[in-house]
């Protein structure tokens, strides 16, 4: 009798102790950088190893035959904290209750638009979708914009989804730091590790500013300043910075397609660091709401900044000493920014 009641405690205590489910919602999910990305948040790459997920697939109704394809590959896979794939075309279904929201779909450029045509069909998108958000999400939702332009995408979602937390929303250049990472480890010759606090600076477009002024590289043991480990000051104010400015382009160039892969990865990568937070002593880019940035950045604008994050939430790095050429190119890619944010709000409000 005693060993039934200790087997029975057990399952309950078993089953007690199981994560509720949450849900996540991938929108674009029958592009690419989906079909790289929904199987390592399937299987608690990105949430945790003892996380189950309920997966909603978000899609414009011609992907819907698609996302069936999608799904069935995702119960093949027979992941064990997978407990449900919901694949919709409908907003009030794909942002229900959700706790978090990589919205990776947007309209791409296509050959002879103009960028303000561009930005007209994305502001529509992601007030629709910020809207949504609005009404049907957790307030509590972590939302990454990752479909571009990703910074304005981001601040018209936001504005646009009133009611949740201005801090709940960033954009992902975490991209863009993996490449000036492995730029610079490539070049010391060390694995990407052993490179932390790289900055992008500002936009997600060739205007960004890839700074390691404040950059370290773990040679042997030691920790060496990354202007010290690479010793080629030219390098890092030339090539290196229009190299990572300009990597998508060459994916796109090379693959004729646009990056997928390392998109994916990146996207775990900063959700992940929302999740569970920075390491001791390093940092991270993000594009956040620059509001009350200690950098002079333009207050309304989603602008790319160095951030620590603890307990779900993130804080502006502050006190980073900043030199003549730094901050200019800070400004540059601050003005293309508010560029862009001015004319995205000017059709916000039509």
């Amino acid at each position: 009798m005693l060993t039934l009641l200790t087997s029975m405690y057990l399952v309950v205590r078993a089953v007690s102790s199981q994560a509720e489910p949450i849900r996540v919602v991938v929108t674009g999910a029958a592009g690419q950088i989906a079909y790289s990305l929904l199987y390592s948040i399937a299987k608690g790459d990105v949430f945790g190893k003892d996380q189950p997920i309920i997966l909603i697939l978000l899609d414009i109704p011609p992907m819907l035959p698609v996302l069936d394809g999608v799904v069935m590959e995702l119960q093949d896979c027979a992941l064990p904290l997978l407990r449900e794939v919901i694949p919709t075309d409908k907003v009030e279904v794909g942002f229900k209750d959700i706790d978090a929201a990589i919205l990776v779909g947007s309209m791409p450029r296509k050959e002879g638009m103009e960028r303000k045509d561009l930005l007209k069909a994305n502001v529509a998108i992601f007030k629709t979708q910020g809207a949504a958000l609005d009404k049907y999400a957790k307030k509590t939702v972590k939302v990454l914009v990752v479909g571009n332009p990703a910074n304005t995408n981001c601040l018209i979602a936001s504005k646009s989804a009133p009611s949740i937390p201005k801090e709940n929303f960033s954009c992902l250049t975490r991209l863009d730091h993996n490449r000036a990472c492995s730029q610079v480890a490539m070049r010391c010759s060390v694995s990407s590790d052993n490179v932390k606090n790289v900055i992008i600076w500002g936009n997600h477009s060739s205007t960004q500013y890839p700074d390691v002024h404040h950059a370290k590289v773990n040679i042997q043991g030691s920790e060496v300043a990354a202007y010290d480990a690479v010793k080629d000051d030219a390098w890092f104010r030339g090539e290196f910075i229009s190299t990572v400015q300009q990597r998508g382009a060459a994916v796109i160039k090379a693959r004729k397609l646009s990056s997928a892969m390392s998109a994916a990865k990146a996207i775990c990568d900063h959700m992940r660091d929302i999740w569970f937070g920075t390491k001791e002593g390093e940092f991270i880019s993000m594009g956040v709401h620059a509001a009350g940035n200690p950098y002079g950045v333009p207050e309304d604008l989603i602008y790319s900044f160095p951030v620590q994050i603890k307990n779900k939430t993130w804080k502006i790095v502050d006190g980073l000493p900043i030199n003549d050429f730094s901050q200019a190119k800070m400004d540059a890619t601050a003005a293309e920014l508010v560029e862009e944010r001015d004319t995205a709000v000017d059709f916000l409000s039509q």
